[in-house]
């Protein structure tokens, strides 16, 4: 017998079965970059994110987070970490379609803007498989500071199979790269590193205890230890060319608040074999394009949230109907998800802009702000669903608990914003290019003129600069965003954010747009595609 208190009405269907690329900003930007060749591979990634299989996979990845082994049933020492078979079909897809190292393989024009774009859209199915992706991504600009070593290894790193499992790199079919850098008495102060490596003929004998290893399973990692001429570089393989396990001890992984389907190790070394990477002593500047790659890839990975926050909040608010009418057409409601998309959509064009153009004064501003707005989207993005969002099936939690670490890797707030103070000290040219690109879209706005007058203003200022950092730094990222969106983006979302975000017509939490913007226009440009 049904009673009418078991019928279900007014519950929204899953969002599944869309195209997750179907983004006007996505593929706006992916076109302008030079890379519209890429759309169909594109189309067919975004189709395979927003399937259901793909979805419950990332659900099973993050349910099943991986296990350390650190010996076997008889007693000997294995230090493997065992990770649930979805975390292995996810990889795989995202090694198929180049989401690593391929594009430094890859002459085609807009090679790097169109692994943006997928890194963006792929990200949306499972974010935390995205680190070691990431990281293989990063190690090729590091590697290549030593043609030997890149030579030998870039071809599998590049390579579009993903071979799991523990044996000699070169005996493999593709190979996933990881970083080695922290340690408990430093964090991002790696100059504090107390690692040693030994000269022992052509490789260095390294012992000591890292902090935070990405990707333990990871088969070659970079890491920073003392050499005798100073903090240098080295590649460390998991297992050494004759087939035997290098001296790397997992004491065991970290528990994280998200990023669960991904492992994160602290590693001990005890005589393990390394190979120099770059000079001796010059450990920092060997990895700071890799640094660059991953701070690149912590805003795509911002961005990524950011629309999946916005879809999953519009579609929920086109489903949901309250006091009489669906909340997609509340005023109320219409100024969150607009709020929110625009945010999305400024994120998503520097993501994609910077891809193309390495700006290394751009990369750092943008890392700092667009990674800090990560956690405070998401928030929102979940109180549109309301007490739904908060349970652990509607994927808002997890969505929520991932968004504060891309502000945190590759260094937090401060460490972000005195990095883009650094870059500005050492390059001038930097400060006089970045001024170029805000200049470019001179007159268009008034809003965006008086923005870049004022950080003109600030620039020439030179008292307490580390104190007025953030300040300083937010409003780089936020003209820069809002110079790229007035010259490229929609008229209806460029108006928005200058009314807000450069001209202060704006409250401290979402939703606070001012009237007269074309609310319709951005939400629509917002929503799920289905």
């Amino acid at each position: 017998m049904t009673h009418a208190t078991h019928e279900v009405t007014n519950q929204v269907p899953p969002l599944e079965g869309h195209d997750v690329s179907a983004d006007p900003a996505l593929l706006e930007a992916l076109h302008r970059g030079g890379a519209g060749w890429a759309e169909p591979e594109l189309r067919e990634l975004g189709a395979l994110a927003g399937s259901p299989r793909m979805q419950a996979l990332g659900r099973q990845a993050n349910a099943h987070p991986p296990v350390l082994h650190t010996h076997d049933r008889y007693g000997h020492r294995v230090d493997e970490v065992e990770f649930h078979p979805a975390w292995h079909e996810l990889m795989t897809t995202a090694v198929a379609h180049g989401l690593h190292a391929s594009p430094w393989r890859d002459d085609r024009p807009g090679a790097h803007v169109a692994r943006a774009a997928k890194f963006l859209v792929w990200s949306q199915a499972e974010a935390g498989h995205g680190c070691p992706i990431s990281m293989t991504y990063a190690a090729v600009p590091a590697l290549r500071t030593t043609p030997a070593l890149a030579e030998r290894f870039e071809p599998l790193l590049a390579s579009r199979e993903y071979d799991f499992g523990l044996r000699a790199p070169e005996g493999k079919r593709g190979l996933i790269a990881g970083m080695s850098m922290t340690e408990k008495q430093g964090g991002s102060d790696v100059r504090a590193n107390t690692t040693r490596a030994v000269p022992a003929g052509d490789h260095h004998v390294i012992t000591g205890h890292k902090w935070f290893t990405s990707a333990p399973m990871s088969d070659l990692f970079l890491t920073l230890a003392q050499a005798p001429g100073g903090l240098s570089c080295f590649l460390l393989p998991r297992v050494l060319p004759d087939g035997t396990r290098n001296a790397l001890f997992f004491q065991r992984l970290k528990d994280k608040l998200g990023n669960r389907s991904n492992a994160s190790a602290e590693v001990e070394y005890d005589g393990a074999v390394g190979w120099l990477v770059g000079e001796e002593g010059r450990g920092v500047r060997t990895i700071i394009e890799m640094v660059n790659s991953t701070r690149l890839d912590c805003v795509l990975g911002s961005a990524s949230g950011m629309r999946l926050g916005v879809t999953q909040a519009a579609h929920h608010a086109a489903h949901r109907r309250a006091f009489g009418s669906y909340l997609v057409d509340q005023p109320a409601m219409r100024n969150v998800l607009a709020d929110l998309a625009v945010e999305s959509e400024a994120a998503t064009t520097v993501a994609l802009w910077l891809a193309g153009n390495r700006s290394r004064l751009g990369l750092a501003v943008t890392k700092y702000w667009v990674c800090k707005r990560g956690p405070a989207h998401a928030a929102e993005a979940l109180e549109c669903l309301g007490g739904n969002g908060y349970v652990e099936d509607s994927g808002m939690p997890r969505l929520f608990r991932e968004s504060p670490l891309m502000s945190i890797w590759e260094g937090s707030g401060n460490v972000a914003a005195l990095d883009a103070l650094r870059a500005m000290a050492r390059e001038p040219e930097a400060v006089a290019e970045f001024l170029a690109e805000l200049d470019a879209a001179r007159g268009a706005d008034r809003r965006l003129d008086a923005a870049v007058d004022a950080i003109g203003d600030e620039l020439a200022d030179p008292a307490d600069l580390e104190v007025r950092a953030r300040r300083l730094v937010e409003r780089m990222a936020l003209a820069l965003q809002g110079s790229l969106l007035v010259r490229y983006g929609n008229p209806a979302v460029a108006d928005a954010f200058c009314a807000s975000r450069l001209s202060g017509d704006w409250g401290v939490a979402f939703g606070t747009l001012p009237r007269g913007v074309d609310f319709a226009a951005i939400v629509e440009r917002g929503s799920p595609k289905l």
